[in-house]
This record gives C-alpha cells, sequence and structure tokens, in this order.
C-alpha cells in the first residue's frame, strides 16, 4: 500500500513581475520534484529568496502553480472539490512565522483556536467545541486551558501567541503540520520549549514539514533534509548524512556557517556574495556564480537531480 502524503512532480511557480507591460517573473519554484511519507518529519532549508515558503503554501494549496503536481494522498490538491476541499483543508495545516500577523489580534484566545472548527464546521455542539480548544490548549501547555482561553491575544508574549497558532492548528486533528520557521521569532528558550511540543506531536503519528534556514534545529527534528536554491532542490537525503557528509558546495556551505559554542572557531563561508535575482536566475547550475569549485560545464549545463546512493540525490556535476 503507497504510504505517500505528498506527492510533488516538477512543480513550477512563477509570479509575474508588477508593472505596466512587464513580461518578467520571479521563478520561485521551478520544477520541484518531492515524495513525502506518512509519519515523516522533513526539512526544508534554504537561505531567504530559495523558495521554501512558496513551496510550503503551494503544499497547502494557497498558491496554483505554473505547472506540475501536487498530489495528497493521490488526488490532485488543485482538483478538489466541495467536502474533499475541506477534508484536505482540516487533514493539512500550515503555522507561519510570525504569530503577530497570523493571528487576529481582536480575538479571544477560545475564538482564535476556534477559528478553523467554525470555518469548516467540525463540531456539532459547543460541549464538542471546548473540549476541542481546552484539548489544544492543554496540548501546548497553555494551563490551565479555561483561564488562557478568556484572555486576549493582545496580552499574550510572542512565545505564547506561537502556541496558540499551534493549538488552533491541533484543534482540527491534522494528519500534516506544515511549519514556516515557527520559531525564527523566538528567544532562545521559547524556541525550545516549541520544537519539544513538536517533538512530541511526532509521536502521535503527525507528518512534519518543516521549512527553515537553521540547520542546527532541523536535523535534530527531521528524518530527511531537502535543502533548496533558488526555487531547485539541489539536495536530498536522511538528516544525519546531509548533515554529517554534504555533497553539495551549497549545502557545505550552509553548514559551515552553522555556530559552533566555541570563541576560538572562525566561521568561513564556502559561499561567494549574495543569492542571486530569482527573476534572472543564473544559467547552468543556479549556484555557479557563488561556488569555489565552479568549471566551465557549471555555467552552460544545468545538473540534473540525480541518486548517487540509496536515498541520496544530488545536483551538481562533481558530487
Amino acid at each position: 500500500m503507497d504510504n505517500k502524503v505528498y506527492d510533488v512532480k516538477d512543480l513550477t511557480v512563477y509570479f509575474k513581475v508588477k508593472g505596466r507591460g512587464s513580461k518578467l517573473f520571479v521563478h520561485a519554484v521551478d520544477g520541484v520534484s518531492l515524495s513525502v511519507e506518512r509519519g515523516v518529519s522533513v526539512g526544508i532549508v534554504g537561505e531567504s529568496g530559495s523558495g521554501k515558503t512558496t513551496l510550503g503554501k503551494t503544499l497547502v494549496g494557497l498558491i496554483k502553480p505554473k505547472s506540475g503536481e501536487v498530489l495528497f494522498e493521490g488526488r490532485n490538491v488543485f482538483k478538489l472539490r466541495g467536502a474533499e476541499t475541506a477534508e484536505f483543508r482540516r487533514k493539512v495545516q500550515m503555522i507561519y512565522q510570525d504569530p503577530f500577523d497570523a493571528i487576529d489580534p481582536l480575538f479571544s484566545v477560545y475564538d482564535a483556536v476556534a477559528e478553523g472548527l467554525r470555518a469548516l464546521k467540525i463540531t456539532g455542539s459547543r460541549e464538542e467545541m471546548d473540549q476541542a480548544v481546552y484539548g489544544a490548549l492543554q496540548t501546548v501547555r497553555l494551563t490551565p486551558p479555561e483561564e488562557y482561553a478568556k484572555r486576549r491575544i493582545t496580552s499574550l508574549s510572542g512565545g505564547q501567541r506561537q502556541r496558540v497558532a499551534v493549538a488552533r492548528s491541533l484543534a482540527m486533528e491534522p494528519e500534516v503540520l506544515i511549519l514556516d520557521e515557527p520559531v525564527s521569532m523566538l528567544d532562545a528558550s521559547v524556541r525550545g520549549e516549541i520544537i519539544k511540543i513538536m517533538a512530541d506531536l511526532k509521536t502521535r503519528g503527525k507528518t512534519f514539514l518543516m521549512i527553515t534556514h537553521d540547520v542546527a534545529t532541523v536535523k535534530f527534528f527531521a528524518e530527511s533534509i531537502a535543502v533548496m536554491y533558488l526555487g531547485k532542490i539541489v539536495e536530498l537525503g536522511s538528516s544525519e548524512d546531509v548533515v554529517a557528509h554534504p555533497l553539495h558546495p551549497y549545502t557545505q556551505a550552509l553548514i559551515a556557517a552553522v555556530p559552533v559554542p566555541d570563541p576560538e572557531v572562525k566561521v568561513k563561508s564556502l559561499a561567494k556574495g549574495e543569492i542571486p535575482s530569482a527573476i534572472f536566475p543564473p544559467s547552468g547550475c543556479r549556484f555557479h556564480p557563488r561556488c569555489p569549485l565552479a568549471q566551465e560545464i557549471c555555467k552552460t549545463e544545468e545538473p540534473a537531480l540525480r541518486a548517487v546512493a540509496k536515498n541520496r540525490y544530488v545536483a551538481c556535476h562533481f558530487a
């Protein structure tokens, strides 16, 4: 029996550049293929501008692709209708980076957590809704839940708001959680608490996609890592393999930049310059203008994402 939750096939998402008569496009996601197994956590890592968030929003159906397919449990997300759409919305939830923008500040905590339940008419009575809301708040450790439910969103700290954001997703009893930089705006202590809550949910069989630039966090959370650069996946494999033995020069640069708790260790970046514009992506290998190993073939021929070992893929001519 196929255990795939998501099967993404040659996904392409372009955004037209605003302006009268403009014929330019941002190549946000460009030919991405990815499979996600049920109960497995996948990390999507890369710098800002690599296309991670656009990929996540497309997976939940918020952005329609230019081409390609997003199959959820074997069905095309963009061909679902009626009750199928409502069921998909319940099963897949996205938690965003900024809890201050993600939740209406005029809501009480109860209304914020109950918003999705009401929109999709999931609960049949007030008692059922109370049970779902209080249970979700209990899971994210906002206790006693009956007291927190009465509070206004504006009275909460950033960490508490992010817990509410997690709780309102959990109230829907989703099967998949897509996390878009869920802890990047939080301080270190709160960050650890949120990750611990997510780790506890993994034991319940939830499937996670964590979108982040933080390799240090994702390597402890996810079983596999997909590295994105300028709209493409350039390396894919188990977290242990990718972090311990990065094959693509870009992955090597990301891992080299991870802070080491030793003042004597100097961080040396293996990548030159800044990430190029996604409007005019470089020809050939998109990383070649910044790559210390680039040769002539890299400028003209785009490397395919190819298998170099079991469950290990890389898009580099010299890997």
